[in-house]
């Protein structure tokens, strides 16, 4: 379970800046958009708006690099480039390292756990834990040295020697099987990132899901009931065939590829759809190919609804980028619902996502904790703030305003600047 995510000198973001999943005191969908652990309240999840080129996709892509970054640790060499961009519109901070901090629930223990980092080294990482209220360290590292907290850490002992300057002592502590690394890798690993306009990668957790006769018939229902024109979809697994690849592909890459692709299948989806006759009556099913046949919309529903169910079936965050692109409102709003819904969120997963679908601020019946904006200074740092946080004549915004309209209205910042178009056409035209 997720409680709060800090950002620090990373693309765009200069200051620290922190999302959090603990629900305030405010009265407002208690019933579905909160779940209680032993100790907190938490949020089921956090829609971010701003305008284009404000930051909000950078606040996503510094979450997929902490995953990134603790998942992928070991396996690296001392040689590689960690992929790190500081802030670099200011020189206070374009030769520093970034800092990405999460604070989260396993077990009904809360641990604390961040790094500092640049794009060869680490400079600082820390692990704390909270049995109750009291924080104590596992370990802390700095540039001079890891200090173990042996007694509350044992199992990181005599591993610090172990950790080159680019890789996270907890990445090698789980590779020595250590009993809390090994809970908090799990954790990262079911905190998935994925992009809403390129979905693609995802399928695959869709095809999965659907070839599962116990995950099967959950997502041809929600297909069903979002009415997207057909009645089922088939998928059929082939041995992959060279004989299939473009004959005009140059010789070198056939060669490549069969090597490559030997043992792999290749995969069908078809949708199936009913077929009438001159007098409107049934006359059989006919099959469309989804790539190429079916929308736009229609293919990113499909992909990224394994990476959905499969979060909402194991517990865990789902964190998406531009959720809204290429699909309807409702079909937006579809997904959302499923979060804070008893009878398909029985695992408290949570779904963090940016959008401009401001039919949400209304619909989507999100409390003011879980609506954050996002928008840059004169400096070019951006900025996040919740609505919950948001003061107006020194007064917080009210649950019975108008949230949505509001937002167009500018009242909430975190919206394009538009100047005067009738001028603009009127200069073009003179030109």
């Amino acid at each position: 379970m997720l409680l709060e995510f800090s950002v620090g000198n990373y693309l765009s973001f200069k200051s620290k800046t922190t999302l959090s999943l603990m629900a305030t005191a405010i009265k407002e969908q208690v019933d579905t958009n909160i779940f209680s652990s032993e100790r907190y309240d938490l949020l089921k999840g956090a829609v971010i708006y701003g305008a284009n080129a404000s930051g909000k996709s950078n606040f996503i892509r510094a979450m997929s690099t902490m995953r990134r970054l603790v998942l992928q640790s070991f396996e690296q060499s001392s040689a590689d480039e960690l992929g790190i961009t500081p802030f670099l519109l200011s020189t206070e901070t374009e030769h520093e390292p970034a800092f990405f901090e999460v604070v989260f629930l396993i077990d009904g223990i809360r641990y604390r756990y961040g790094f500092e980092v640049d794009d060869h080294n680490i400079h600082s990482e820390w692990l704390f834990a909270a049995q109750k209220q009291a924080e104590k360290p596992l370990f802390i590292r700095e540039r001079n040295g890891i200090d173990v907290m042996t007694r509350a850490f044992p199992e990181g002992k005599d591993l610090e020697e172990r950790t080159r300057d680019n890789a996270l002592f907890l990445a090698v502590v789980d590779q020595f099987n250590g009993k809390t690394a090994k809970k908090i890798m799990k954790w990262f690993d079911n905190f998935i990132t994925i992009s809403g306009l390129s979905h693609e990668g995802y399928k695959g957790v869709t095809f999965g899901m659907l070839e599962d006769k116990r995950t099967q018939h959950v997502l041809l229902d929600f297909y069903k009931n979002l009415d997207l024109g057909f009645d089922d979809i088939t998928i059929t697994k082939k041995p992959f065939d060279p004989k299939e690849l473009p004959s005009e592909m140059p010789e070198g890459l056939i060669r490549q590829l069969v090597t490559d692709l030997e043992g792999a299948f290749r995969i069908d989806v078809k949708t199936v759809h009913q077929k009438y006759n001159a007098q409107n009556k049934s006359a059989g099913a006919v099959e469309f190919d989804i790539r190429s046949q079916e929308s736009a919309g229609t293919n990113k529903l499909f992909n990224i609804s394994g990476p959905v169910f499969d979060v909402l079936n194991n517990g865990g965050a789902l964190v998406v980028d531009e959720l809204d692109s290429s699909l309807h409102p409702l079909l937006t709003l579809a997904i959302t619902k499923l979060f804070h819904s008893k009878e398909f969120n029985r695992n408290n997963a949570q779904l963090i996502f940016t959008t401009h679908d401001t039919n949400l601020l209304y619909y989507g019946k999100y409390r003011r904790d879980q609506i954050y904006f996002v928008e840059k200074n004169q400096y070019g740092a951006s900025e996040m703030y919740s609505l919950v946080e948001y003061k107006e004549d020194g007064k917080t915004i009210r649950k019975d305003r108008s949230f949505e309209k509001d937002y167009i209205e500018g009242r909430y910042g975190a919206i394009p600047f538009i100047g005067n178009l009738s001028t603009l056409a009127l200069e073009w035209q003179e030109r």
